[in-house]
């Protein structure tokens, strides 16, 4: 039987969002005897965080965050990341993994990666976890339960860190899948980016739409238009970051969309009926998958009564659901 990973006994959390302030109720939960030290720019969260985490270090340096620090898991937006690695370097301890929770993965890779040089062990991660909340109060412990956390090693990474890092995810709840960075980067611009662009893009055009009043467009929103502004709501910097620094996967699924979308026009214009029940059909089937390996519910609502999961109260009526 091969020996249980050694658990990390300090955790540095570098951003107080809905993420960072996750890990760290996480691991209050479910490593009890892990040391939680936070950092974040902003003075007014850093004392939120010294309010709901009265045993941590809380603190808007980031370099006191990482002092003693084995694990630094960075949960700040994309193009922020260099900036802080770059802060941070040169005051790790020997054998500390740095990780981090952005959606993309091959431009964090090579930004910690010439940040922080080649004796710092860097394992890029992406939680694909979220809720409708943001800040440093929007953190819950069961966020990371039963949903996917993506690791994305480069090819020399330590196995031994690997196999650290996938013990603490999954010890927080999650499922953890292996993944390399450029895939991860395409599949993600297709189950994510992509979704949140159309969001955009279909709530601003309604709410500009010249014969219909933004009024009209609220009241009158159907369940699907009311996700997509759900979609819309999320944070606009996390999401310019996003597009910029993973545009050539975003700009290939948005050409092979836009092409779906030209052959749906003309089926429409042209009542090519048979068409689109088809293309309707083999959709269905993408949806059924979901539900299917538990990723989402069939129940009405999709089980997010009274607002999508996480826009409420302390945690989510079900699951958090997918989100960036």
């Amino acid at each position: 039987m091969s020996a249980i990973p050694a658990q990390f006994s300090r955790v540095a959390i570098i951003g107080a969002g809905l993420l960072g302030t996750s890990v760290a109720h996480a691991v209050r939960r479910f490593l009890p005897d892990t040391v939680i030290q936070f950092a974040d720019q902003d003075p007014e969260a850093v004392a939120v965080l010294r309010e709901i985490f009265p045993e941590a270090l809380a603190t808007t340096n980031p370099v006191d965050a990482v002092r003693g620090a084995d694990l630094v898991v960075l949960c700040v937006p994309v193009r922020a990341m260099a900036p802080v690695a770059q802060s941070i370097a040169g005051h790790l301890q020997l054998g500390t993994v740095v990780t981090d929770v952005g959606s993309v993965k091959r431009s964090v890779i090579t930004d910690l990666s010439a940040a922080l040089g080649p004796d710092v062990t860097v394992i890029a991660g992406h939680p694909v976890a979220g809720s409708g909340r943001s800040g440093p109060r929007a953190g819950f412990a069961d966020l990371f339960v039963g949903r996917f956390v993506i690791l994305t090693p480069e090819e020399t990474v330590d196995a031994d860190a690997l196999e650290r890092l996938s013990a603490f995810w999954k010890a927080l709840g999650a499922m953890v899948e292996i993944m390399d960075a450029d895939e991860h980067d395409l599949v993600l611009a297709l189950t994510s980016h992509l979704p949140h662009l159309i969001a955009y893009t279909i709530v601003g055009t309604a709410a500009d739409f010249e014969d219909v009043s933004e009024s009209d467009v609220m009241r009158f929103s159907a369940g699907g238009f009311r996700d997509f502004t759900r979609i819309a709501a999320s944070d606009p910097v996390m999401w310019r970051d996003i597009f910029l620094t993973n545009k050539d996967a975003v700009l290939e699924a948005l050409g092979r969309f836009s092409e779906d979308l030209a052959a749906l026009q003309r089926a429409i214009r042209w009542g090519e009926g048979d068409k689109l029940e088809a293309w309707f059909t083999r959709t269905r089937t993408v949806r059924q998958g979901i539900i299917d390996i538990g990723q989402d519910t069939a129940e009405a609502d999709f089980g997010r009564r009274g607002g999508a999961a996480g826009d409420e109260g302390d945690g989510p009526v079900l699951k958090p659901y997918a989100n960036d």
